[in-house]
């Protein structure tokens, strides 16, 4: 689940900067309001201590689910040891660092929906692994099908931490818009990186509600900030020439 604002160091004057379009504006203002304002009050947390509780204790709420359900399926372990180790990733990465959208006060039900909303939707999907709900029957062999889960989950990973650290860390010393090194052919390669991450796990389960779930997250969420993230990163005078030679999703394809 991600986010995105300009910061004051993206602000720069561009000839021919473009606005995001009115719907998109509007998506993430509600969104912002259900997880950062809903329903007023005081702002005890910050958004990355409802994130973190979801991704470290991912690996707690499976392992508690195999001891309840009986249930020690090779599927289940593969999927527990990348579902739970991605969380663990995650914990590495804020400590690491943190990405500073998520260190934003919200108020008490803002918190409760996020996790609601989204992020205790992802414990979901273990859940109808483990307790026998989802019985999967994978297109192609077994073993070669957990092979690509975890092929893929661990190209994800690799991706989704290589440009959140490189957009950290360049940005601390040379603000503007970052045109290399893991952004150098696809703009959004943190948000494709979580793509591949989350289908996965869905793969792995291989039921039609974590299908569902991630088709929600992916065109309600994910697509928004980046279309949101693309109208700031315009401002930038070299936007238009970058925009022109890169993919905004998956290289060759979107």
């Amino acid at each position: 689940m991600r986010t995105h604002k300009a910061t004051p160091e993206m602000v720069i004057t561009n000839t021919d900067p473009y606005e995001a379009p009115a719907w998109a504006r509007t998506m993430q203002r509600f969104a912002d309001y259900l997880v950062c304002d809903f329903l007023g009050g005081p702002r005890p947390w910050k958004f990355a201590w409802v994130i973190n509780f979801q991704k470290a204790g991912t690996f707690v709420f499976l392992l508690a689910l195999i001891n309840y359900y009986d249930n020690t399926s090779t599927a289940v372990w593969i999927y527990t040891a990348m579902h739970g180790s991605y969380g663990l990733v995650w914990i590495l990465k804020d400590t690491a660092f943190p990405d500073a959208n998520w260190q934003r006060r919200i108020t008490i039900g803002g918190g409760i929906n996020a996790f609601l909303g989204v992020l205790g939707w992802y414990w979901v999907f273990g859940w109808l692994l483990i307790s026998g709900v989802a019985q999967p029957n994978y297109p192609l062999p077994d073993v070669v099908w957990y092979c690509l889960c975890i092929s893929l989950c661990i190209t994800g990973s690799a991706i989704m931490i290589a440009a959140d650290a490189q957009k950290f860390f360049t940005l601390r010393v040379q603000p503007g818009l970052i045109t290399d090194g893991m952004h150098r052919y696809v703009r959004h390669p943190n948000y494709l990186g979580e793509i591949m991450i989350y289908g996965s796990f869905a793969m792995m389960v291989w039921h039609w509600l974590p299908f569902v779930v991630l088709a929600w997250v992916w065109l309600g969420i994910f697509a928004v900030n980046m279309i949101m993230k693309e109208a700031s990163m315009s401002r930038y005078p070299e936007w238009a020439s970058y925009k022109k030679r890169t993919w905004w999703l998956i290289p060759f394809v979107l």
